[in-house]
C-alpha cells in the first residue's frame, strides 16, 4: 500500500477506531479523541473527503469509503502489531502503543511484514 502520510493516516486509523468503538463518528469525537479544535477536524475531513477517503454524512457523520477503509485497517493493523511486538520485548502497554503510533508510519513492508511473522511466532 502507497504511504498516504502520517497525519492522513491517523485520522483514517482513529475514524476507524471510533466507528468500531461507538458505532459511528462525529467531528466533535475526533476532536476530542485527537485533541484538535473542531474547525482543524472540519479542514482535514473535507481535504480526506476531496481524496476520496472519506464520505460527510448529511447527519454530519463520517464514514469511510471502500478505499479510506483499507488505508486505515492497513495503518491499525500496523499499530496493532508493532504494540504486540514493543510488549513482547517487555515494554509496557500504553509505553508501547505510543510508541507503535509513531513507529507505524516509517517503517517499510518488508520490514513490517518480518515483524508480523515474528508476532504471529510468539503466539500474538
Amino acid at each position: 500500500m502507497q504511504p498516504l502520510g502520517e497525519s492522513t493516516e491517523d485520522y483514517l486509523e482513529k475514524i476507524l477506531m471510533l466507528s468500531e468503538r461507538n458505532g459511528y463518528v462525529r467531528s466533535i469525537d475526533l476532536a476530542r479523541e485527537l485533541g484538535f479544535s473542531k474547525p482543524s477536524i472540519s479542514i482535514a475531513m473535507r481535504k480526506l473527503s476531496d481524496k476520496g477517503y472519506v464520505i460527510m454524512g448529511d447527519d454530519k457523520e463520517i464514514r469511510l469509503t471502500e478505499e479510506g477503509r483499507k488505508a486505515a485497517e492497513h495503518t491499525y493493523e500496523r499499530h496493532k502489531t508493532l504494540t504486540r511486538l514493543l510488549t513482547i520485548l517487555g515494554v509496557n502497554k500504553d509505553t508501547a502503543a505510543e510508541d507503535a503510533c509513531r513507529i507505524e508510519h516509517d517503517i517499510s513492508e518488508e520490514t513490517f511484514d518480518r515483524i508480523r511473522e515474528f508476532t504471529e511466532r510468539q503466539g500474538g
